[in-house]
């Protein structure tokens, strides 16, 4: 019987860098047991993952940590977001799960259904939701230790056409969406990165995607923690819904190199 694909990686860095590099959703990979809970068909599953998935958004971080004078460390969701989204929360605001789109979706980004009527979550949030938490959780638990503070930074994608789930997908898209907390995203982290993606046309705040990820036991908690949600948008670096990387992917690596080497510096 073959084995199930690891949930999530762990990739090491530089002992005492504070940076996290966090990649939840560049994965296709749906188990067969999780596959047969899903009511779309082969063609149709294959269409959902290329809107879903931010496709390549693994490789960015990989080369951006390649570049790096001083390597971040990463964490690395290898299942798709279709098993479980980890940036959700059981208990997630009305609108997402209002949307179909809480911690297991069950709506596609068309809004036609991903799952049967009162399928149970709790099996996919025990077997993946959970332990990707807390691994998220001993993640930053150990750059705290190392390092004296974290700076968690997703790493993302978004298309350039607004899709049908998008709660506020009327807003800006701009090529670098920068989203933010209140408590854990200050100024000089927002600059750092402003500075480090300004060669891509401009970047925007919290539009059409807000907020960051911060795991439960830190977040609104301790000032140590700093993080920053980075949304590309996919036409900068990918041919569309879910195609090839281009030549932007390098050139976006290297400016997530310089936003790295900047908060390893400060």
């Amino acid at each position: 019987m073959s084995q199930e694909p690891s949930p999530f990686q762990l990739l090491p860095g530089a002992a005492a860098s504070p940076v996290l590099l966090h990649v939840p959703h560049s994965s296709r990979v749906i188990p067969p047991r999780v596959r047969d809970g899903i009511v779309l068909d082969d063609a149709a599953l294959e269409a959902e993952l290329d809107h879903i998935t931010d496709s390549h958004t693994a490789e960015l971080a990989s080369l951006a940590a390649r570049f790096s004078a001083t390597t971040p460390w990463r964490l690395v969701n290898g299942l798709s977001r279709l098993v479980v989204d980890p940036e959700r929360f059981p208990d997630e605001r009305e609108e997402m799960l209002a949307s179909g789109m809480g911690a297991v979706y069950t709506s596609t980004t068309h809004q036609e259904r991903l799952r049967p009527p009162g399928a149970d979550p709790e099996p996919l949030l025990d077997r993946y939701f959970h332990p990707y938490a807390r691994a998220m959780t001993a993640a930053v638990d150990e750059r705290l230790a190392a390092a004296g503070r974290a700076v968690v930074i997703d790493v993302h994608s978004y298309p350039s056409a607004a899709l049908p789930y998008e709660l506020h997908g009327s807003g800006p898209r701009p090529p670098v969406c920068l989203g933010t907390d209140d408590f854990h995203t200050p100024p000089e982290l927002r600059a750092l990165a402003e500075a480090a993606f300004g060669g891509f046309g401009g970047t925007g705040l919290d539009s059409p995607f807000s907020g960051t990820y911060v795991p439960l036991k830190h977040y609104g908690a301790d000032p140590r923690v700093g993080a920053l949600m980075i949304e590309i948008r996919r036409d900068q670096y990918m041919s569309e819904p879910g195609g090839p990387a281009g030549p932007g992917l390098g050139a976006l690596a290297s400016a997530l190199a310089t936003l790295v080497d900047a908060l390893t510096g400060g």
